[in-house]
């Protein structure tokens, strides 16, 4: 052997070899799949810290635990339709009959160790899982973080607002109890109300005339498959933007749209993450353990042919049907249902159940969805944003926030009348006819009043960074005069207070030809409605001449004191 060998032998380092058999198997997968590149590159990630981050977390571990509990669930449930007597162990309902879907369910709440628990785990963790995404969108609309670059990604979390919708009411009505079968009775007068092809795609949806003989199966089949996997595909392509675009964090010394403070992945926030997981699980199970939800049992089997009252779907879905409840048959002389004579028949148009059904929905999703780019158009801003709003400093947006809510929980109300009416004993028309003006006039006043309150906000914090935070200390001048002592705030303080983008009215601008079109004349009225009221932050200028006015001011205080002795009065 050659001494050149000899030597590149002595210097080839030997290969990796793991200590433990753990780090043997995790090497080999290591070496096939290149995991150890992914996790230090993701592991590197820098994520703020904020609790109001965690409710995008919430809905993660929710949807999680609706996996779980879900598939134990699968196990037991049979969502057959076919007719059967119940034979289980709640004495109440023996030989009653009833479907095999609701027959399954009572013996998953009744004769199945840990079965009423998990549904109602099941059951929580659904609420909690449209409820966390629905504040998360709340959250990213009120500061903003729904800007360039992240605008696929709020269109993405809309189409989660209305899958988590879908996932919980398809889940809802798969007991085929007395309350689920309203639902679904509320869903088919909807589908009906369709012009010409309505009453067919019922039939082929129920599988003959409602209840028919289908709907419970085709149900089960979104829930458990359809639904899940695109909402665990829209989950994966969010968080793939939010790594690609790293995440938003609050204005503060130091946090630009160039860089993240916060901590790593790895292993600071995933430690974090999970600790946080289990409270969440934890807090569900509490929950599940100690407080009763959809008791099915008091329900009973699905009957169609009585009504019922005081009956009311998951909040989540009763904005829906307080709409329905809101709108009149007659509005003075004019109906809003119509026999229209066609080549083949008469087709009835029934507006009072397809408007209220269709419209405030299709309102609510569309503003929802474009509004992104509706704010870019009327700004002309194309920057980047990675640092959030103070929902104060953005009025106008915060205020229509804070509208279309009040136009929300309206409706959630209205879903309620019967029990509002009954519950504090006025009349049900009344009740109806100020829901209904509410309806129209409650958007108008929240904006108005949000707008108003973000306004007021603005000032105060221009007050405090140009005179100072109040101290709550009164001094009494030789001369009479009472005075209070304010306390300059610190660089940080002052920072979040000033440091924000203020926006101003952006005129029409004319084209090449030196017109202003009538298309850039609605969006310059659009930015006097959304800029106009402006309260602008304190310029440095002013900011040293407030310094100024008070080092003087303190200085003749401090003068007048000394000259006349010390008889100042503090409280």
């Amino acid at each position: 052997m050659s001494n050149a060998t000899i030597s590149q032998s002595a210097t080839t380092e030997a290969p990796f070899v793991p200590a433990t058999k753990v780090g043997r198997i995790t090497d080999f997968v290591d070496q096939r799949v290149g995991g150890s590149g992914i996790l230090k590159e993701f592991g590197r990630k820098v994520f703020p810290d904020h609790w109001t981050f965690m409710f995008g977390e919430v809905a993660l571990y929710s949807f999680i635990i609706l996996l779980l509990s879900g598939t134990f669930l699968t196990f037991f449930f049979d969502p057959s339709m076919a007719e059967t007597h119940y034979q289980g162990s709640y004495v109440p309902m023996k030989g009653l009959e009833m479907s095999v879907a609701y027959n399954s369910s009572l013996n998953i709440s009744f004769d199945i160790r840990g079965g009423l628990f998990i549904r109602q785990v099941h059951h929580w963790a659904a609420l909690l899982f449209v409820a966390s995404v629905a504040v998360h969108m709340l959250r990213v609309f009120f500061t903003g973080a729904f800007r360039k670059p992240r605008e696929l990604n709020w269109v993405v979390g809309g189409t989660l607002v209305i899958l988590s919708m879908a996932a919980g009411f398809t889940g809802y009505s798969l007991p085929d109890d007395l309350l689920s079968g309203n639902g679904l009775r509320i869903i088919d007068g909807v589908i009906k109300s369709i012009p010409i092809v309505g009453s067919y795609i019922s039939f082929f949806l129920f599988g003959g005339e409602f209840p028919g003989s289908a709907i419970i199966g085709r149900l089960y089949v979104l829930h458990i498959l359809l639904i899940p996997a695109i909402i665990l595909l829209m989950i994966v392509i969010h968080l793939f933007m939010v790594v690609v675009h790293k995440h938003t964090q609050y204005p503060g010394p130091g946090r630009s749209d160039n860089n993240v403070v916060g901590y790593p992945l790895g292993p600071v926030y995933a430690a974090k993450a999970g600790g946080f997981f289990f409270i969440v699980f934890g807090i569900i199970a509490l929950m599940a353990a100690f407080f009763t939800i959809n008791p099915i049992w008091n329900y009973g089997p699905y009957d169609p042919s009585p009504v019922s009252a005081g009956t009311q779907p998951d909040w989540y879905i009763g904005w829906v049907d307080g709409a329905l409840r809101l709108m009149p048959g007659w509005l003075w002389d004019f109906p809003f249902e119509w026999n229209i004579p066609l080549p083949w028949g008469t087709n009835t148009l029934t507006l009072n159940v397809l408007l209220p059904a269709l419209i405030p929905a299709g309102i609510v999703f569309t503003v929802l969805f474009t509004y992104p780019w509706i704010e870019r158009w009327i700004t002309k801003d194309d920057k980047e944003h990675h640092v959030l709003d103070r929902p104060r400093n953005a009025p106008t947006r915060t205020a229509i926030g804070m509208a279309g809510f009040t136009f929300y929980c309206v409706m959630w109300a209205a879903a309620s009348s019967d029990l509002i009416a009954t519950h504090f004993h006025v009349s049900l028309n009344d009740v109806t006819y100020w829901l209904r003006t509410l309806f129209f006039i409650g958007p108008i006043i929240a904006f108005q009043v949000t707008k108003r309150i973000a306004l007021a906000l603005q000032r105060k914090d221009r007050e405090i960074v140009l005179h100072g935070r109040e101290t709550g200390r009164i001094i009494r001048l030789p001369h009479g005069e009472y005075k209070e002592k304010h306390e300059q705030l610190d660089k940080y303080k002052m920072y979040r207070l000033v440091s924000f983008d203020s926006k101003r009215v952006l005129p029409g601008q004319p084209n090449e030809k030196g017109i202003v079109v009538r298309k850039e004349k609605r969006r310059a009225w659009l930015s006097r409605f959304f800029f106009e009221d402006r309260v602008a932050p304190p310029t440095p200028a002013e900011h040293r001449a407030a310094l100024e006015h008070a080092a003087h001011e303190e200085h003749a205080d401090h003068e007048a004191l000394e000259g006349h002795g010390d008889k100042s009065l503090t409280h």
